[in-house]
């Protein structure tokens, strides 16, 4: 009889909340008002014949690594950042090798690394989910092959010292550290070109968030040439679809599009966090394009209330950590001002109990 490998039956399994999701999605952390139109109207200029043809991604990996100031050679551009942890894994990682993770976290990084056989070493972040350096440099030994954060993380907000990082890739130097900057834009900090003289460091980024191209499944995987090298022989030369390709160019081409609605994120944040704040409701600052609060026993209420205001919200309390959390996405300044309104209602309806948030 056929059966799957022991690591694969033995997988945790990623559902997100898909189905209806009518009205103002918070759930996702995606770009909330869509595309640039210079995007749209690419997409329009499509023909049959030209979808016909298998991709070519390195002209575009030349455009994407003039944007991101590195050479076409430290660039993959991979189908989202998914694939990006799915490829350095499968490069990297063998039966028996360990991997470390700092949670709570995106769960895609301890799936693909065990899919490999390889021991998944969970490393709880610190109180207020401060980034754990110490105890993610005692836990590194000589099977280590991969050590994975995520820089803002998800799904708290939190950032870790970029000196933190690279004295794991020095302490470090038989394994990949994969830092993931899918929300880069919203906290401007990044590692990108450290490879220089850390050869295992590694950065993926995504065109999901703020570029509003969720949908087309397109990101990046940058790092030392050499290195990179390995990586494109486990990719497929045709792993990112045309129809991003060709779209691509053209979302990096908006800056002022991207620049604008990060811009409405960031204050929206800010504004969120206040009011926050000012309800006495325990939040972890972000650096991202959303916030986590805490909300206990009200949870579940407030998670309903919210969906009948036609608001999704998305519930990380079974994350490490993370009991009676939700995480609320930041979208433009008109739909937090909506979020703030419906906010403040459902707050009110809920039975009142001292400190029930803290």
């Amino acid at each position: 009889m056929l059966n799957p490998r022991l690591a694969v039956r033995n997988l945790p399994v990623y559902r997100p909340p898909l189905g209806d999701r009518t009205g103002l999605r918070l759930d996702f952390n995606e770009n909330t008002i869509g595309c640039s139109p210079q995007v749209l109207r690419k997409l329009r200029s499509l023909d049959m014949e030209h979808l016909s043809r298998y991709p070519d991604r390195e002209p575009v990996e030349a455009v994407a690594a003039t944007h991101l100031a590195v050479s076409p050679q430290e660039l993959l551009l991979t189908n989202g950042v998914d694939e990006a942890i799915h490829l350095l894994c499968q490069t990297y990682l063998e039966v028996g090798d360990e991997a470390l993770i700092v949670v709570p976290t995106f769960s895609m990084y301890e799936i693909c690394a065990a899919a490999t056989g390889a021991r998944v070493i969970p490393v709880l972040a610190e109180r207020n989910f401060n980034f754990p350096t110490h105890a993610v440099l005692s836990r590194i030994t000589a099977k280590t092959r991969l050590i994975v954060v995520a820089n803002p993380n998800n799904p708290t907000g939190t950032l870790a010292p970029q000196d933190d990082l690279l004295r794991i890739a020095a302490y470090a130097p038989a394994a990949a550290l994969l830092v993931d900057e899918a929300y880069f834009e919203f906290c401007g900090q990044t590692l990108v070109g450290q490879w220089h003289d850390s050869p295992n460091v590694f950065v993926a980024r995504t065109f999901s968030k703020a570029y509003g191209l969720a949908g087309l499944r397109v990101g990046v995987l940058m790092g030392d040439p050499g290195q990179m090298a390995a990586v494109r022989r486990v990719a497929s030369p045709y792993n990112v679809n045309r129809i991003a390709l060709d779209c691509l160019p053209e979302a990096l081409a908006d800056q002022r599009f991207v620049s604008r609605y990060v811009a409405e994120v960031c204050e929206g944040r800010r504004r969120f966090e206040a009011e926050l704040a000012a309800l006495e409701i325990r939040f972890w600052p972000s650096r991202a394009n959303f916030v986590l609060l805490y909300l206990g026993e009200a949870l579940s209420p407030f998670l309903r209330a919210m969906r009948e205001r036609g608001i999704l919200v998305r519930d990380r309390s079974r994350d490490p950590g993370c009991a009676g959390c939700v995480r609320i996405t930041i979208g433009s300044l008109t739909q937090t001002d909506q979020l703030l309104i419906a906010l403040r209602e459902v707050l009110e309806q809920l039975p009142a109990r001292e400190g029930r948030f803290r």
